[in-house]
């Protein structure tokens, strides 16, 4: 006689007695899951169009088939060195100074006694995440004119009156210092999280080894938000060939393209403003297979160095 399995499949009235008791759930979920089938996998069909001379009165069947050459056309074009140089800088100066600074000021925030000048701390530093990006963009181009107050500030110290924007050379410093100021606060709050969650004995122990604050910071708290530093660094390291083309566009100008043109807002250029479909599709295409190729390495090499990954 066959033994009936330990595990038993659930019939289709159970999984509905499941979907009516939890409906409310799911429906908080469905706006979420709609965003993404429609935004980011229904999106990957029409990629197709990378390979064609796209005409939109033509369609995607109707259009002709060119293979690899808009690829080609970008990564032998003038411009291309410069884009992606002014992408991975860009990149490489945010995960240096505004990936850490979420980290130093969550220690920072930790080692406050005071549970109220704590909590005023944290609202103040999480305030300018919620503002929008074209109140950030305007509020920077006015403080970077020649009488604003950055060259205001500037001046105290005998630095001469310009500006800030039209300059190529500050660009990169005035994106990532806003960038530091807008989400700084915000990208404590995963930090915050570990370290309330760390054993208090832990600290004790310390503290009757002799051990002072710096050194618990460095022996107890560091270590305990390292698989959380590891993972948030592999998904940044991830989106190290993708800038928001919003706050660029809105910043930038044609005299700071050399330092401030990024692919994005090449591809935004070149693919809506020019119409130049396929092109864009091209570019972009071949910007997310270089950002899977180093999400992938990065994944791979904190594995083997310290065993954890994302997967």
């Amino acid at each position: 006689m066959r033994k009936k399995s330990a595990i038993r499949k659930p019939s289709g009235r159970s999984l509905r007695k499941k979907l009516y008791r939890y409906r409310y759930i799911y429906l908080m979920l469905l706006p979420v899951v709609l965003y993404y089938v429609i935004f980011h996998y229904a999106g990957i069909y029409y990629s197709v169009i990378a390979f064609l001379d796209y005409k939109p009165m033509k369609g995607i069947s109707g259009s002709r088939f060119v293979g690899l050459k808009y690829f080609e056309e970008f990564l032998k074009s003038i411009y291309a060195w410069r884009l992606i140089r002014n992408t991975l800088l860009i990149n490489l100066y945010q995960i240096l100074f505004a990936f850490t600074a979420s980290i130093v000021l969550a220690l920072l925030i930790h080692q406050m006694r005071d549970n109220k000048y704590k909590n005023v701390i944290q609202t103040i530093t999480y305030m300018p995440h919620f503002i929008s990006i074209v109140v950030v963009c305007s509020l920077l181009t006015e403080f970077s004119e020649s009488d604003g107050l950055i060259n205001d500030v500037l001046a105290a110290f005998g630095v001469e009156r310009t500006n800030l924007l039209s300059d190529p050379k500050y660009f990169r410093t005035l994106f990532v210092g806003s960038e530091i100021w807008q989400n700084v606060g915000w990208g404590t709050i995963i930090y915050l999280a570990t370290l309330s969650g760390v054993d208090q004995s832990l600290h004790e122990a310390a503290a009757m080894d002799g051990a002072g604050r710096i050194q618990r910071i460095i022996h107890v708290n560091i270590p305990a938000l390292m698989p959380v530093i590891v993972i948030q660094l592999i998904m940044r390291v991830g989106r190290m060939m993708l800038v928001g083309f919003d706050k660029v566009i809105l910043l930038y100008s044609p005299a700071t393209y050399e330092t401030a043109d990024v692919i994005s807002s090449y591809v935004y250029r070149r693919g809506l403003y020019e119409r130049n479909y396929s092109y864009g599709a091209a570019v972009g295409l071949l910007n997310s297979v270089v950002n899977l190729a180093i999400l992938t390495g990065a994944n791979a090499f904190s594995r083997r160095v310290n065993d954890t990954s994302l997967w």
